[in-house]
């Protein structure tokens, strides 16, 4: 008899594979988060690449959830479960950045907003529009290549370049970022929205990644100077709340 004849089989663990079904409903809130209008059910199912009736099974559970809702005329759209679930996402950090922004948008006269760092990209996460008067419009979810605009570049300024090519391999690290982790803020002008120019610091979280307070804005006499003070001043007292 061999030294193993008789002992338990040693078999290794079959890896889990990803659920289909849950992606494809992951992908249909995607869908409808991008969309300008409410979708017909045959618009979303072309636009996941699946047959309408497998959609409608995948938008019924989304309903019951309340993730989605129905309008009078069949459509589909984003549902109030939705905001349920985004009061949760990084809650300290919105609680602690929330008095920061408001303060911001209403003395710059600027959207004031947070950005945080989600794989290659950067994502808005809450946004404050000044009171009294218009502003640039930038919504909670917006995203674009973390690389890309001062708050992406703030975000980058938080980590040495040794750091963030561990963290982020095959993203570059941008020259200004170096700057902006020198001097302690970041600008950017028309380069994620045409015309609109940015300024942002950075918040590092304790135990996660760092994020970037920031305004947008398409011209002001503000001094860049000045609104870059107000913002590190911001990062500062958000990232005392959070320690």
């Amino acid at each position: 008899m061999t030294p193993n004849a008789g002992a338990a089989a040693q078999v290794a663990p079959a890896q889990t594979s990803p659920s289909q079904t849950l992606s494809r409903g992951i992908r249909a809130l995607e869908i409808l988060a991008e969309a300008d209008r409410p979708l017909t059910i045959a618009e979303l199912a072309e636009a996941m690449g699946v047959h309408r009736s497998v959609a409608y099974r995948i938008l019924r559970t989304l309903e019951d959830h309340s993730l989605l809702v129905r309008d009078d005329a069949g459509r589909v759209q984003p549902g109030p479960g939705l905001a349920v679930l985004a009061r949760g996402v990084s809650r300290n950090l919105q609680t602690a950045a929330l008095p920061e922004l408001t303060q911001l948008a209403n003395t710059l006269n600027m959207t004031a907003f947070v950005a945080v760092w989600d794989h290659q990209d950067c994502v808005t996460l809450v946004t404050v529009e000044p009171r009294h008067s218009a502003a640039t419009v930038l919504l909670p979810g917006s995203r674009h290549p973390i690389s890309t605009g001062a708050p992406g570049i703030a975000i980058q300024s938080a980590l040495s370049e040794h750091e963030w090519n561990r963290l982020a391999p095959g993203t570059p690290y941008r020259p200004e970022a170096a700057e902006a982790r020198r001097r302690g803020y970041s600008a950017s002008h028309d380069e994620v929205i045409a015309g609109v120019s940015s300024l942002a610091a950075p918040v590092r979280v304790p135990g996660g990644r760092p994020a970037a307070v920031a305004v947008v804005y398409i011209r002001s006499s503000q001094d860049p100077a000045e609104v870059a003070a107000a913002l590190t001043a911001s990062a500062a007292r958000i990232e005392g709340q959070l320690a």
